[in-house]
């Protein structure tokens, strides 16, 4: 008859048999930490030559043009807003800015709610001409912008909506429609079947379905593809030069170029730099709040 262990030593022993054996990390060559080491110098330099720029602007917009022209990478000598107030009520900045935001949120509005179902039909449903379609969306990637600015002049002349707010937010939408689609029926593609075909089992319908459901699932491509076409509409600047004619309307791209042409060579840089930095704040404020969105909902969610 065979004494049993102890219960110290079967412990021991068991923990022992199921420990787990960390894997060796691949030891690095010479060539690798070389390259990783100009590659981070690579990245310190244009993280630098990016943002060196953007911190001088935004200080030099409390400066007086007498310091920006004397003194332009000192501190301002005394912090106020006066050239903010100048630029917003003097410049017109103000009126530009809110034009900004009626067209760009229009045609984000249009472009998420057409994209997102044209999106959808493709990557769900077969129909003939499904692929003839895609393909044609996939092709308004790669056609240059200025080939189609021309047509458009005249569309919109033809049209009654050349200088509208219409007829800008709708050359808007043509041009951030193809990226959208294409994001978005990738992120639709990868949506399990199952879920629809749930849906369909508790009777629900394709709207029901899309809305309620697929919708949900997709918050965080929608999220994504909102924020790149924010980024992209808010700069942009030749659709409006060419198409929007009326100054009372004109952009803030627009509104810039207009405010330089009229200071002329009496220059309020104070106020200029007030006014490119109202400009880009919206986009960094955007980027900043949202940056997880864009690093983490570039794949489908279905823990719902």
């Amino acid at each position: 008859m065979t004494q049993a262990p102890p219960l110290d030593a079967a412990a021991s022993a068991g923990e022992g048999s199921t420990r787990r054996i960390e894997p060796r990390r691949p030891r690095r060559s010479r060539g690798d930490r070389a390259f990783a080491g100009v590659a981070h110098i690579v990245l310190i330099l244009w993280t630098l030559a990016v943002v060196l720029p953007l911190l001088w602007t935004v200080y030099s917009s409390f400066k007086t043009s007498r310091e920006i022209l004397t003194s332009p990478f000192s501190m301002p000598s005394e912090w106020n807003l006066d050239n903010f107030i100048t630029a917003w009520t003097e410049a017109g900045i103000g009126r530009y800015f809110v034009n900004t935001l009626i067209v760009v949120g229009g045609a984000l509005f249009l472009v998420m709610l057409l994209g997102a179902m044209c999106a959808y039909v493709l990557a769900r449903f077969e129909f003939p001409g499904r692929r003839i379609i895609y393909y044609g969306m996939i092709a308004g990637l790669t056609f240059p912008i200025f080939l189609a600015v021309v047509p458009l002049f005249f569309v919109l002349m033809n049209m009654g909506l050349r200088g509208t707010y219409i007829g800008l937010i709708l050359a808007y939408v043509g041009f951030a429609l193809p990226f959208t689609v294409f994001f978005l029926y990738a992120f639709f593609r990868q949506l399990p079947e199952e879920i629809a075909e749930a849906a369909a089992i508790d009777g629900a319908g394709d709207f029901r379905t899309f809305f309620q459901i697929m919708v949900p699932l997709a918050t965080p491509g929608l999220m994504s593809v909102t924020i790149f076409n924010f980024l992209g509409l808010w700069n942009q600047y030749l659709l409006p030069v060419v198409l929007n004619t009326d100054e009372d309307k004109y952009v803030l791209a627009q509104g810039l170029k207009s405010l330089q042409a009229q200071q002329g060579y009496e220059s309020d840089w104070g106020a200029m730099f007030a006014s490119v930095t109202i400009t880009i704040l919206p986009v960094l404020i955007v980027y900043v709040i949202f940056q997880r969105q864009l690093q983490g909902g570039l794949g489908p969610s279905t823990n719902k």
